[in-house]
């Protein structure tokens, strides 16, 4: 490829879950359908690719290999604590997004990158590792777990990236929810992502002061506009 791929990157603020949920679908749906129509021929037009910033109010999300069970609240608790939930359709169990999360939807037609789900998904981490650096914390993978963590070889580990995502002709949706300022308090109603022994933690616990989402934003859209190797339209 002569150029490098153009990325749309949007900041959606404070938003609904399903309204953001249902933005990503007409997005995932509207490249999926124009590769199906340069496939037959019918347009030589390739996919816009997106970078979605944005929080959400307090959710809980269940994925499509996920257990209900490990949502520890019923439907009063859940009014109670002013929280929604959603069964949706990305890989992974249950997370929790809520205010002071960094969440982020990467919508790529991977065909303009690279053709390998795993290597996405550890470019995704990686990202969030080198932006972890810039504040002065060491981060890294588990084997056999999605996500980062922080002393992940001891038993101390704490997870402070969440990730789940789901793909269709290569092309992507759903992303990462990365605990920035977060009320970890909401993550004691939840057996996270499935994983009893582990613990999960923010960039506010971490440091011991609260952090400009905004500022962790650029410096993450930064890595991975160089780890991806795309250029960056607002």
């Amino acid at each position: 490829m002569d150029s490098k791929p153009v990325v749309y990157v949007r900041d959606l603020g404070l938003i609904d879950y399903k309204e953001a949920w249902d933005y990503q679908e007409i997005l995932f749906k509207t490249a999926i359908d124009l590769k199906i129509a340069k496939r037959n021929g019918e347009t030589e037009e390739i996919p816009e690719n997106h970078l979605l910033f944005c929080q959400h109010p307090h959710v809980f999300t269940l994925g499509k290999s996920g257990n209900v069970e490990n949502l520890l609240l019923n439907e009063n608790q859940l009014d109670q604590h002013d929280a929604s939930f959603y069964k949706i359709n990305r890989g992974g169990d249950i997370t929790y997004h809520g205010p002071g999360q960094l969440v982020v939807y990467p919508i790529f037609d991977l065909e303009q990158f690279f053709t390998d789900i795993h290597k996405y998904m550890r470019f995704l981490e990686e990202a969030v590792i080198f932006t972890l650096k810039d504040f002065g914390i060491d981060s890294g993978r588990v084997e056999g777990l999605t996500g980062v963590w922080i002393d992940g070889d001891t038993k101390q580990a704490r997870k402070i990236c969440a990730m789940g995502v789901k793909s269709s002709r290569w092309v992507t949706m759903h992303g990462i929810g990365f605990n920035i300022n977060t009320d970890l308090n909401f993550f004691s109603h939840i057996i996270p992502c499935g994983i009893d022994d582990k613990a999960v933690t923010s960039m506010q616990r971490e440091l011991g002061y609260e952090l400009n989402i905004s500022e962790v934003a650029i410096r993450l859209q930064n890595h991975l506009s160089e780890l991806f190797d795309f250029s960056i339209k607002s």
